[in-house]
């Protein structure tokens, strides 16, 4: 079409030698929708601003069997978009583009079948991110610093097996990295079940360390290019019969010295060979447990081997109602033996399999001694209680915003590093460790206008009683809660405030929960606070969960985790305000 002279609206050019372009024209210029078609078959279908490609369009190059769909500016690609770089489709990126680099976040997935999703800079992998590879065997999970592991991270080197899931048998670091090799500070799990806490450089122990042997030998001191420096041999301790249980195997060497401290020490052997005889009898029940705790919040894995992290064990906990047996999440961190300093209440702490056995004794312990006191094996018998009344019944049926619904988990555990630097920011020193406490939550929440009238200070208050449904015998913390909540919103709060007795201390788990929920409400959600109480719509769900209860009863071993699925495209828009509104004010 010609106006005044000029082609105008829908047309066909053809260069000589060139290109030849179908669609629209503005003033002689292709502008709007249109094709382009090369000599050599390559072909460009889409938006067309001033004769260049701009907008959403899709080019192939018929040469080298590269294909391009997504966003391009000034012909260049940028924005969202997905690479073909083989006619077979098996080596792609799809993701952000900066100018015809890729730079944002983007999944990779390379000829050889080794996956990459994660944060891009400059073509390069840069930030955080998740690299799989395939034939190695091996995963890494942290930070990138242009195209290497650099900062913090989890490697694994994942054991080739046919058969059952056999996590804790797999090599992994979780620590420092520095252009791609292990260096600074550092924790190696071995497959025979040592593990080695200390320095690194360059891949190698170097520094203070200390080295557990499978069977609890201990050795702590000066490394040296991955060896021992041992003048002596004072560095080295073989555990007692009070350091640790060992139970017929090494990934189940106890760490229970704080309970057998309390027996008569005529008593002790006996009383460890009947908790033996227990953990034993529900072994395969435990290990299944384990396993299905291990995976939530990640995606789904060939190998599904993960250990078991500290928010997983809460989440445990949580399912099991120990929570409303008198103790705090936080009270149960304090119990276990080597959780101390800065890390004793880290959701990303790993435990093993023994480690899990060692918490949950110690647990069962300090929530029926009183009652267990004239049972003739203490231990025993608190342990079967435990398992019997609260674990067995109630593993796997999973609670909370976080984990229950596994779509939503995974899209939600993007967030967890930075909303833990909040939550870092907003504890406060108590009995020698920072926590928590609800009050300083909920000032958290006025201290960045996070509430409006969505978001209210009575739906708050229901989210936060929604995890925090204690029995009826231990309400104070609850109605304390309501009261001041009630006050916060008239004019005299800090009056108030400076008379209101300390309030319950939380976890990670129970604070990245309250936002999930307060996440939900903000952005129209509907019933979230009746989900969040387990009511389920669908006969599937009950269905899953029956077959989740018989596996534990029998101990056998399920596919895949549970099978509820909703879209994660609720927004977490919240957890990025509480991360991002005015972050320099929180310190």
């Amino acid at each position: 079409m010609f106006s005044k002279g000029l082609m105008d609206g829908f047309g066909l050019f053809t260069h000589l030698n060139g290109p030849t372009y179908e669609g629209d024209f503005v003033r002689n210029i292709p502008s709007g929708q249109g094709k382009f078609t090369w000599p050599d078959g390559s072909l460009y279908s889409g938006g067309i601003v001033d004769g260049v490609r701009h907008g959403f369009g899709t080019h192939t190059c018929t040469r080298t069997g590269v294909s391009y769909t997504g966003q391009w500016s000034q012909g260049k690609r940028h924005g969202e978009g997905t690479v073909y770089y083989n006619e077979s489709k098996t080596s792609w990126y799809k993701g952000g583009w900066v100018m015809n680099d890729r730079e944002g976040r983007g999944e990779r997935c390379y000829p050889s079948g080794n996956t990459y999703s994660g944060e891009w800079k400059r073509n390069a992998r840069h930030g955080e991110g998740t690299m799989k590879w395939l034939q190695l065997g091996q995963q890494y999970v942290g930070s990138w610093h242009e195209g290497l592991q650099h900062g913090k991270g989890t490697h694994v080197w994942i054991q080739k097996r046919d058969g059952g899931l056999q996590y804790f048998q797999n090599n992994q670091y979780s620590g420092d990295f520095l252009h791609g090799q292990r260096h600074g500070y550092g924790v190696f799990y071995y497959a025979g079940g040592a593990i080695y806490e200390g320095e690194w450089k360059n891949n190698k122990k170097n520094g203070q360390g200390k080295l557990t042997s499978k069977n609890g030998q201990i050795f702590e001191g000066e490394f040296k290019d991955d060896k021992m420096m041992t003048p002596d041999t004072r560095g080295i301790r073989s555990p007692s019969l009070s350091d640790s249980v060992s139970l017929v195997g090494s990934d189940r060497v106890l760490n229970i010295e704080c309970l057998l401290r309390k027996i008569p020490q005529r008593r002790q052997e006996a009383e460890c060979k009947q908790l033996e005889f227990v953990v034993l009898q529900r072994d395969s029940q435990l290990r299944f447990i384990y396993s299905f705790y291990s995976r939530l919040g990640h995606a789904h894995s060939p190998h599904n081997t993960f250990l078991l992290s500290r928010l997983q064990f809460w989440c445990l906990l949580k399912d099991c109602s120990i929570h409303q047996r008198g103790f705090t999440l936080t009270q149960i961190n304090r119990f276990i033996p080597g959780n101390s300093g800065s890390e004793i209440h880290s959701p990303f702490t790993s435990l093993l399999f023994h480690e899990l056995l060692s918490s949950l004794i110690i647990v069962a312990f300090h929530v029926y001694s009183k009652d267990m006191e004239m049972q003739k094996n203490v231990l025993a018998s608190c342990f079967s209680k435990l398992m019997t009344d609260d674990i067995l019944p109630n593993a796997t049926k999973v609670k909370g915003f976080l984990f229950r619904e596994p779509d939503f988990a995974a899209a939600a555990m993007k967030f967890v590093n930075k909303c833990w630097e909040v939550f870092q920011v907003f504890c406060r020193v108590n009995r020698g460790d920072k926590t928590m406490t609800c009050r300083q939550l909920l000032w958290m929440f006025k201290d960045l206008h996070l509430l409006d009238h969505q978001l209210t200070t009575g739906k708050l208050l229901e989210i936060v009683t929604a995890w925090n449904q204690r029995d009826s015998s231990n309400l104070t913390s609850c109605v304390d809660l309501e009261v001041w909540l009630h006050v916060m919103s008239r004019t005299n709060v800090r009056f108030f405030l400076h008379h209101v007795s300390s309030l319950l201390q939380i976890t990670f788990l129970e604070f990245f929960e309250v936002l999930l929920g307060c996440a939900r409400v903000k952005y129209s959600v509907p019933d979230v606070l009746e989900e969040s109480r387990g009511r389920l719509s669908s006969d599937s769900r009950t269905r899953s969960e029956r077959s989740e209860a018989d596996a534990i009863r029998t101990g056998a071993q399920t596919p895949g985790s549970h099978s509820q699925t909703v879209r994660p495209s609720r927004t977490l828009a919240l957890i990025k305000a509480a991360h991002l509104n005015d972050k320099s004010s929180f310190v």
